[in-house]
Formats: structure tokens, C-alpha cells, sequence
């Protein structure tokens, strides 16, 4: 069977645009977000003075400077990774800008949760082909276990615990209520690498994914909403 061909670059910009739509979409639904993106969020409710995408954006920006800090070197891939951060989080406040109109009931909510988790399954499957930098949320942890050599998997549970801790921080001692964490965020921990390693699988036998642009040797991307 003939594959598809898809660019790697047309794959980064489609998965900054569902994923942001998919992030959009499972905040709308109340059912709680990622360990990660429930950071930013927690902190656009208890500083409402700039929007979640901002708040995503910032988050992210603080992440890459935190790796050039600790490796002691300014890398130009960081550089395309913060632009990729910075595309996402404005992306995120364009869909809340309509999706705010959408209908509210439970009923809506669970299927809004149903969406975007495939949504966000399948942006993550695009991203991990296109053979370019990644957002900075997915950046930190795989070049921190390189800085600190450390496997991967205990850095990365390292660092979601921590943006799980910080959120709940926040949501008790300003907020008074839990934000942004839910049944919703345990779904997602459970169940998204299945998904993502099922989509990969179709993929994988229908469509090739190329570089357009060769600029370097691509990397192992591993994008985790």
C-alpha cells in the first residue's frame, strides 16, 4: 500500500493548532487538564491580568531559560522551541474566543472531553513525526535528564508531580477550590500514551513524514499535553 506523504513542517504547525484547540476544548469541559498545561491555567484564574495563552506562553518562556541556565549554553533549537511555545499559547486564546459560545451541560461537557482527548492524541502523534523542535513543556524534560543525566521516564514524573503540586498550591491558598485538576487529569495520565501508541500505529502504516527543510539531525520528539 502507496503511503501518504506528509511534510514534517505541515505536521508541527497541524499539531500547534489541534493541540491548542484540544486544550481549549478540555478546559470547557470542567472534567480537569493535563498536570502540565494545569499550571498556566491555575495561574490565568488567580491572575486573570493576562489569558491562559499568555500564562502558557510565560510558563514556557521561564522553562527555556531555566535550561540555559542549567547547561550553561544558548542553543538555537531553544530559540524555535520558545516561537513553537509562543504560537500555542496564542493559539489556545484565539479557540477561547469562540469556544466560550459553546453550549454548557453535562451532557456537552463529556462530549467536549471526548474530543479533545483524541484531538490532543492525535496532535501529539503529528508532533512526535515532524522531526523538529518541540514546545518548551516537552523541551524541559527530555534535555534536563540529558543535563543531569537522568532516565527520562523519572524526570518527566518528576516534573509532572511538580506541576501537579504547584497548581494545587495555588488552587488552595488563592483560589480556595481545585482548578484545572479532575477525574479528567487522571484519564488523561492513564489512558493518553495507549492512545497516542494505537494512532502511532495507524500512522506508521499509512503515512511517511519527511523534512521539507534539513537543517540538522532530527530529534526524538516527545510531545506530552
Amino acid at each position: 500500500m502507496k503511503k501518504i506523504r506528509i511534510s514534517g513542517e505541515l505536521a508541527l504547525f497541524t499539531a500547534v493548532i489541534i493541540n491548542s484547540l484540544g486544550i481549549a476544548l478540555m478546559t470547557k469541559s470542567n472534567f480537569g487538564i493535563s498536570s502540565i498545561s494545569s499550571v498556566p491555567y491555575v495561574f490565568s484564574q488567580a491572575f486573570s491580568i493576562l489569558s491562559f495563552g499568555t500564562w502558557n506562553y510565560t510558563f514556557q518562556t521561564i522553562l527555556i531559560i531555566a535550561l540555559m541556565i542549567l547547561s550553561k549554553k544558548v542553543n538555537l533549537s531553544y530559540g524555535f522551541s520558545f516561537l513553537m511555545g509562543l504560537a500555542f499559547g496564542k493559539m489556545i486564546d484565539v479557540h477561547e474566543l469562540w469556544i466560550c459560545f459553546l453550549p454548557d451541560s453535562l451532557v456537552w461537557h463529556i462530549i467536549y472531553f471526548i474530543m479533545s482527548f483524541f484531538i490532543l492524541a492525535i496532535g501529539i502523534c503529528l508532533s512526535n513525526n515532524s522531526m523538529l523542535p518541540i514546545i518548551p513543556t516537552d523541551t524541559f524534560p527530555r534535555d534536563l535528564s540529558v543535563i543531569l543525566d537522568k532516565p527520562y521516564k523519572y524526570i518527566k514524573t518528576t516534573f509532572d508531580v511538580c506541576c501537579l503540586t504547584t497548581t494545587l498550591i495555588i488552587s488552595i491558598f488563592i483560589l480556595h477550590k481545585a482548578v484545572g485538576v479532575g477525574v479528567g487529569t487522571v484519564i488523561c495520565a492513564l489512558t493518553t500514551g495507549k492512545s497516542v501508541s494505537l494512532i502511532q500505529s495507524f500512522l506508521d502504516k499509512h503515512v511517511k513524514f519527511y523534512r521539507s527543510v534539513v537543517l540538522n539531525k532530527p530529534q526524538n520528539n516527545n510531545l506530552g499535553i
